[in-house]
């Protein structure tokens, strides 16, 4: 499955991948906003794949003008009461002020949120001020009894998420237009089941069209 939208991929997490997303989450620069800082190892990194490579856990490789760059997740997600767990991070640093994680948390947010009625929990870092600056910019609150706690509980609902971060899904549609979000389940997903499950998930008065191609599926949505 590949989520595509303004220059910007996310791409399902393959085995292909791991082994890249494993260099730099051991990464000291990633690691410190990180609960978990032990170094993994190979081994490890297939058992976690192996756990997550479900229709529970939703990870996805984020890709910007063809260059891998971050992974992006939504985890423990119970498709009957909607709510999940978010998460993301980027290696590459040059993107950190750019319109690159703005896009991709607006494409996730009005995927998820909107569209998809999920509300959704992340978990940040008492001392990751930047983390914590922008998920309360685009609608994440704070639990109720987590002041204290080192890794801090946020929680985001579509409300929330629809009030924060409206100026900035306005200026995202001021300068790129109404083009949509692109999904693509590919062969590969009609192939184990995955893609029939996720179609069915994905109904929603938000999607405009939907294309076969090359023995897949193509949705379109248009979230405004």
């Amino acid at each position: 499955m590949i989520i595509s939208r303004s220059n910007i991929n996310f791409i399902r997490l393959r085995e292909e991948h791991i082994e890249l997303v494993r260099k730099w989450r051991n990464s000291p620069e990633i690691t410190r906003f990180m609960e978990f800082t032990d170094h993994i190892t190979p081994e490890k990194q297939m058992d976690w794949f192996r756990s997550v490579d479900n229709i529970y856990n939703l990870y996805f490789v984020i890709e910007y003008k063809g260059e891998k760059v971050g992974l992006i997740n939504g985890k423990n997600v119970d498709w009957e009461k909607r709510t999940m767990e978010s998460g993301v991070f980027y290696w590459n640093k040059d993107l950190y002020d750019s319109e690159v994680p703005i896009i991709a948390t607006l494409i996730f947010g009005d995927l998820g949120v909107i569209s998809g009625g999920f509300e959704t929990y992340a978990h940040i870092l008492r001392n990751n001020e930047r983390a914590i600056r922008f998920n309360k910019m685009i609608g994440f609150e704070l639990c109720e009894g987590q002041e204290d706690v080192g890794n801090q509980l946020y929680f985001m609902t579509r409300e929330s998420y629809l009030k924060s971060a409206k100026k900035l899904r306005k200026a995202f549609y001021q300068l790129k237009g109404n083009e949509p979000i692109v999904i693509y389940l590919e062969k590969r997903d009609y192939d184990t089941g995955y893609a029939r499950f996720m179609e069915k998930q994905m109904e929603s008065k938000y999607l405009l069209k939907a294309e076969e191609v090359d023995g897949g599926k193509k949705l379109y949505f248009n979230i405004t």
